[in-house]
């Protein structure tokens, strides 16, 4: 990784192997990947990790301080090109062997306030959100029909390209940026407890970020009092815009107000 692509790598601890990687998660397999391009780089999180809209562009992406043992709000380079190998695209939540298995999440598409489609039910660990074949396998935004879209979500759309990888993890969901544009993200595991300011994470093109996590989920005391501004709380809800972002330094205060966005409803059987 620091011949190839990363010059100012100091630990192998600053590495995580992406998931599609065949060497993932295998405990003293016969083969070790040694490919950099199976890797994403670390970032640490800030303490306390600050809205986006405060962060200056240098700011976003922080190398990570192998000192702070907190990655909780970790985001993570990968590769500047899709790491999945475009296939036949198949939907996986209609096979017959997917309704006997347990979903993790579904997927619900957005633009503006118009919900397009039926809901995608992800069985797989991983899944492709993608825009048009043959970019992936799994959920073919591209091929979701809607009568008179604004000229804005027509652009927007055709920016969505190969989308994100969709993983669940042992530590929790992560969402790789596959496209050539950046997403934005925020999900209740990395808002800050108890602040009401609306966090929304910058994504760009080869990076990934912790969508959500399981632990921390289960540490977060969620009242019903809170007030949420733009719209009801889900605390098991990740939301997903592409190529605009939203909130205070936004024209778009609310991701309702954003051409084309992903809801992720993530099912309580872990």
């Amino acid at each position: 990784g620091k011949l190839f692509r990363w010059p100012d790598l100091q630990h192998p601890a600053e590495l995580k192997p992406l998931c599609e990687c065949q060497s993932f998660g295998v405990a003293d397999g016969p083969t070790v990947c040694c490919n950099p391009y199976h890797f994403s780089r670390l970032c640490g999180p800030e303490s306390p990790p600050p809205p986006y809209s405060r962060l200056s562009p240098n700011d976003e992406q922080k190398p990570l301080d192998l000192s702070d043992s907190t990655l909780s709000y970790t985001e993570t380079e990968a590769t500047n090109s899709p790491n999945v190998t475009p296939g036949d695209f198949s939907d996986a939540s209609t096979s017959p062997d997917a309704v006997k298995r347990s979903h993790w999440c579904n997927v619900a598409y957005w633009e503006h306030r118009t919900r397009v489609g039926r809901l995608y039910t992800v069985y797989e660990q991983s899944v492709s959100i993608f825009y048009d074949l043959p970019q992936g396998n799994g959920f073919c935004l591209g091929q979701l029909n809607l009568d008179n879209r604004s000229e804005t979500v027509r652009r927007t759309r055709s920016k969505i390209g190969y989308g994100i990888l969709l993983s669940k993890e042992p530590d929790g969901v992560w969402a790789y940026n596959r496209s050539e544009h950046p997403i934005f993200v925020n999900s209740p595991t990395l808002d800050i407890p108890s602040c009401r300011t609306l966090i929304v994470r910058k994504v760009m093109p080869g990076y990934s970020i912790k969508v959500f996590d399981y632990e921390k989920s289960c540490l977060l005391q969620h009242t019903a009092e809170l007030d949420y501004a733009d719209g009801p709380y889900d605390p098991n809800s990740v939301r997903i815009s592409f190529a605009k972002g939203w909130g205070p330094c936004y024209s778009r205060q609310f991701i309702t107000s954003c051409p084309c966005w992903l809801e992720i409803l993530l099912s309580n059987n872990r």
